[in-house]
């Protein structure tokens, strides 16, 4: 299976891919290197430079590759910056998965894993949180994580997108 890892230049992303690699899987790596290291990028891992708002590059690698799924790791995630600076996480985290699922949808990839957090369910009602607990998130990164699984689930009705979300 080829595996498209978006943000796989991060401390998760990039220990995802490796696990993935351990386990015979083919992994593309996708990274603006904003936040990434480019010596985190595993050395048989393929790299692809870039951002998800360029939707010419997206349309590159899925011609290019022949990618299974994607596993989504590439947003903005620091709390008290998007409370100072909102815009700038609708923009890279709404923005940006947009023109991905648009992307997807035309080369037909249905598949991927998007990994959300906590932060959408806002104060805890009930410790531990359960996945059927209320979401309200408290900030605009909770906010557009939340966004950004609805975006998965309405493009899942319209256009079949299998989508797990993981908090």
């Amino acid at each position: 299976m080829s595996i498209l890892v978006l943000g796989g230049a991060g401390y998760i992303g990039s220990h995802t891919a490796l696990e993935l690699i351990r386990t015979g899987e083919s992994v593309i790596i996708a990274n603006n290197l904003a936040t990434g290291h480019i010596e985190a990028v595993p050395k048989d891992a393929k790299f692809y430079p870039g951002d998800l708002h360029d939707k010419a590059f997206l349309d590159n690698i899925f011609e290019n590759e022949q990618i299974d799924a994607v596993i989504h790791f590439a947003a903005y995630s620091l709390v008290g910056e998007s409370i100072v600076n909102p815009l700038k996480y609708y923009d890279n985290n709404l923005c940006g998965t947009k023109i991905l699922l648009d992307s997807m949808v035309e080369h037909h990839i249905d598949k991927i894993v998007f990994s959300s957090t906590a932060a959408t369910y806002g104060e805890p009602e009930n410790i531990p949180i359960l996945e059927t607990d209320r979401t309200q998130p408290t900030n605009p990164y909770g906010e557009t994580k939340l966004a950004m699984e609805k975006m998965f689930y309405w493009t899942s009705k319209a256009h079949g997108l299998r989508y797990v979300s993981l908090r």
